[in-house]
């Protein structure tokens, strides 16, 4: 049976690291105008702490792979009740940008923490399905999280959207304090999670996670422009509001099958989001068409994140948290990196982004047979 008190305290975790990295983009506008800064300049603020989380994941998380698991947990949440207050109280557009690049900074130890974290407290053959728990703050975090803080915004004004997630940290301090088992750090464990990638399968893994990073962000960043370049603009909000739901299914589809065929799920993620992709490209602005690719895209993107992950921490064995940060840096990275791209492709038509994210995220089909996946999946829970 789960430990679920302790796995929904790492969820509201990841719900928290989440809506920190996003909410900014539900918010630019009343921040830009508060802070007297142009709206790309206020845009910076989610693209500058993606870029911290991918260029920090690393050696942050090697740093600290021997600090004992829950009291760095607690460490992280303290972090994002500051870096929050202070966004939420400052005038200074240098100050919370200097808060987004800590918070960045704590998010990709989080993520590298929490998956090896809730997979070590889940009994044999459930380690799939509570590393799918755990990670369900994504997705509940882009289908309510988002449109919550975003009307808190727009309702009151947006610095209380940044104190709501302040305020949020309290009462998930002593609920870590109270629910979640302290699971000591190995000393025994390598302190270069670099020496990770050089593990049979991981650096196919670690390319199918760039290239499905970077496939998507092509696309989602630019969702907007695409639609209104098939005269369905006025779906935009629809269609979002479809692709967060959606990934809640997703996630739910991929915790159900992780245990069993992880493999197998991180194919079935690749082919349905590319497939999702080219159905919009496909779709000629029909409202239908365009709902049923914002469904079919959350269901595969929704549980993308956690299939990696899981195979991340499959490969590493003993190696999972320092595994997790290059998965981190190579996710991180590519959602920049994917945003640059479609930016250069935009001018040349946003009917060409659809087939472009396509096309990369399915390259990575052709070498998906070098992932090796020979090691039990409990393998990750040999540090207990």
């Amino acid at each position: 049976m789960l430990p679920l008190p302790a796995l929904l305290a790492l969820t509201t975790t990841v719900f928290l690291g989440c809506l920190t990295e996003v909410l900014p983009a539900g918010l630019l506008l009343g921040m830009s105008a508060d802070l007297g800064v142009s709206p790309s300049a206020t845009g910076q603020l989610v693209t500058v702490y993606a870029i911290t989380t991918a260029l920090t994941a690393i050696p942050l998380t090697g740093a600290t792979l021997r600090v004992p698991r829950k009291r760095l947990l607690l460490a992280l949440i303290a972090g994002f009740l500051v870096t929050n207050l202070v966004i939420a109280v400052s005038s200074s557009y240098p100050l919370i940008l200097a808060a987004r690049v800590a918070s960045g900074a704590l998010t990709g130890v989080m993520w590298s923490l929490v998956a090896g974290y809730a997979m070590r407290l889940a009994p044999p053959g459930l380690t799939g399905r509570a590393l799918a728990v755990a990670m369900s703050g994504t997705p509940i975090g882009f289908a309510l999280g988002v449109p919550a803080g975003t009307a808190l915004g727009e309702l009151a004004d947006w610095r209380w959207a940044f104190a709501a997630m302040a305020l949020i940290s309290v009462p998930l301090l002593a609920w870590v304090l109270v629910a979640v088992p302290a699971v000591p750090a190995d000393p025994a464990v390598p302190t270069r999670p670099l020496a990770a990638s050089r593990l049979p399968g991981m650096r196919p893994v670690l390319a199918t996670v760039a290239l499905f990073s970077l496939g998507h962000n092509v696309a989602y960043t630019y969702i907007g422009p695409v639609l209104a370049g098939l005269d369905a603009a006025p779906m935009l909000g629809a269609a979002l509001l479809v692709f967060g739901c959606a990934t809640v299914g997703g996630l739910v589809a991929v915790g159900s099958a992780l245990d069993g065929r992880p493999r197998a799920v991180l194919l079935s993620c690749t082919a349905v989001t590319a497939a999702a992709i080219v159905l919009v490209g496909i779709s000629d602005g029909a409202h239908g068409l365009v709902l049923a690719a914002a469904g079919l895209w959350g269901l595969g993107f929704g549980g993308a994140p956690t299939a990696f992950q899981a195979v991340t921490a499959l490969l590493a064995g003993p190696t999972a948290d320092a595994a997790q940060s290059l998965t981190i840096a190579a996710w991180n990275g590519a959602v920049a990196g994917g945003a640059l791209i479609g930016g250069l492709l935009l001018p040349l038509g946003a009917s060409l982004l659809p087939w472009c994210a396509a096309l990369v995220i399915l390259s990575p089909l052709s070498f998906s047979r070098r992932v090796v996946l020979s090691a039990p999946a409990d393998r990750c829970r040999s540090r207990r």
